[in-house]
């Protein structure tokens, strides 16, 4: 299954989640990551995190969802709609969510604030990848409205 990590910029948020889902999956899962306005490039700061934590980067830059290699069987959202961020809406017929967490990228203070903004933006993400991976996959894959259920609770969660 294939699931694409989608946000504007692409270049924090959507890429943890990429990594920290590609680190943790199972055999037969896959994440990329996109977004509708792309950066053009990833934030030093979340490839400092994820190397710290032990997470590959090899690979990771900020792309369109316009050249996605494959097409994506679940479209999980990261954006803040909360925040007055404006969402893509990703067009297919694809199972969607939406797990909103803060751009780490709009944080400032001291370098050890904007640190801490995107440790929690992390945490958050990998709570929720862990509770995905924490669901009975093999069987949800088959019952699409159990899963976008389940999907939309896990949005729910914090760190």
């Amino acid at each position: 299954m294939n699931v694409l990590m989608l946000c504007t910029g692409n270049s924090c948020r959507s890429i943890l989640a990429e990594a920290t889902f590609n680190h943790l999956a199972p055999v037969g899962w896959q994440a990329m990551s996109a977004g509708s306005q792309p950066a053009g490039y990833v934030h030093p700061r979340s490839l400092t995190l994820l190397s710290r934590e032990g997470i590959s980067v090899a690979g990771l830059h900020s792309k369109s969802w316009d050249n996605l290699p494959m097409t994506p069987d679940i479209v999980i959202t990261v954006c803040s709609s909360a925040a007055g961020e404006t969402c893509p809406a990703y067009l297919g017929p694809v199972l969607r969510t939406h797990w909103g967490v803060e751009d780490p990228a709009k944080a400032t203070g001291t370098d050890a604030e904007i640190d801490a903004v995107f440790e929690e933006a992390y945490r958050i993400l990998r709570t929720r990848i862990e509770a995905f991976f924490a669901l009975p996959l093999e069987t949800l894959k088959h019952d699409k409205a159990a899963l976008k259920a389940e999907l939309d609770r896990i949005g729910t969660l914090l760190a």
